[in-house]
């Protein structure tokens, strides 16, 4: 969204009309996820895409259709509609996507603007669809910056009170979804369809130790667009030189430093502890037991951390507390070089916030690098 918010003020200072398309439900599989949006003018200008090219000239029509009408609209395109198949949409799953005309000026729209623009946390709830009642209320908001009261009205208080508790959950966890709700605002009910769209800061990752994975690690975790804090308290090797895409380098006492940014960490967060020193290792894990990050991951093998629960019971912490623990770190793909480690930490990381089943080293037995492969199989990949 953020891209296309410059174009967008341009349009609007200019005079033209604007719509917005974004994606509010995916079934199945689909180009892009929820929270993907476009813009179009209407001069038929796009910016901005909400399927990597699949349906976006049925979605420019239906953009000036929009436009003329001023009637907000939800499209589906799906792989068994005939026009859906027609645009390119053959991924086999299905895109819901909401159209809406931005005001001239004083767009409810426009507070959740300037705090995206500003990379303040904030969250949106539009009604996108509903059973029956008055269609006038489609595109009606509810807005919530971080730190401030919800803005903006669906129509019902209840309704109101409940969507801003649940935009308030979904700014700790990040995820943009479809909800549904009664008449009345009432739970678990299908009467309202109301798209929550969540703008976050970007996830952080607490890497513990300047050591030969470190570099790997950080890598990995900005592609996958995370502020990377890397902490070591010998100065001679935790430096920028060495770890040129970690956006801090801090020359301190892990656990000193959990201590001080720890009540910032949240469920979309990750500490990385790769130090293989009980000194580092062992308070850094006590302190990053106390938060509420998401994701501990500790390197090591089993005999190690078989020595570390020891003294973690040692240091006052619980059987439960240990098990949040992903020690051995990461999951069980063979990884042995820094780079594989990198991606099996990371895809350790995705997994547990997907919610999907994967084969994690600290739930198997034995050796956590696999045994090379014969020679005869590595001669047939000749």
């Amino acid at each position: 969204m953020k891209e296309l918010l410059a174009e967008i003020a341009r349009w609007r200072s200019e005079g033209h009309g604007v719509v917005l398309a974004r994606v509010v439900n995916v079934e199945g599989s689909g180009p892009r996820e929820a929270g993907a949006a476009m813009a179009v003018n209407d001069q038929g200008v796009v910016v901005g895409s909400v399927s990597g090219g699949c349906v976006e000239g049925a979605v420019v029509e239906a953009a000036l259709e929009v436009l003329a009408s001023g009637e907000s609209r939800l499209c589906t395109f799906g792989y068994s509609d005939d026009e859906a198949f027609a645009v390119g949409l053959t991924c086999g799953g299905t895109i819901r996507i909401f159209l809406e005309r931005l005001a001239p000026e004083d767009d409810p729209m426009d507070p959740l603007f300037d705090a995206v623009i500003a990379t303040r946390p904030c969250a949106v709830a539009t009604i996108v669809a509903r059973q029956e009642g008055v269609s006038s209320l489609l595109g009606t908001k509810v807005v919530l910056i971080d730190g401030h009261e919800a803005m903006g009205s669906l129509g019902n208080s209840t309704l109101d009170q409940n969507v801003a508790a649940d935009l308030r959950g979904a700014l700790d966890h990040g995820h943009s979804v479809t909800r549904h709700y009664g008449e009345h605002g009432e739970m678990r009910e299908r009467s309202i369809s109301v798209f929550h769209q969540v703008f976050t800061t970007p996830p952080k990752m607490i890497i513990i130790g300047a050591v030969d994975f470190t570099a790997a690690l950080v890598n990995a975790a900005k592609s996958l667009h995370y502020f990377v804090t890397v902490c070591d308290p010998r100065p001679i090797f935790a430096t920028l030189a060495r770890f040129p895409r970690a956006d801090v380098i801090e020359n301190r006492w892990p656990d000193l430093l959990l201590q001080e940014v720890g009540p910032q960490l949240g469920p979309r967060d990750a500490l990385c502890v790769l130090t293989h020193d009980v000194k580092f290792d062992v308070p850094a894990i006590v302190e990053g037991i106390k938060t509420k990050v998401g994701y501990i991951g500790v390197m090591g093998s089993r005999l190690t951390h078989e020595k570390r629960v020891v003294r973690l019971r040692e240091a006052g912490l619980s059987d439960e507390e240990i098990a949040r623990l992903a020690s051995p770190i990461g999951v069980s793909i063979g990884a042995r070089t820094p780079e594989e480690t990198a991606i099996s930490i990371m895809a350790e990381i995705i997994a547990l916030r997907s919610g999907v089943a994967v084969p994690h080293l600290k739930d198997a037995s034995g050796p956590i690098h696999s045994r090379p492969l014969a020679d005869s199989v590595l001669d047939s990949w000749a």
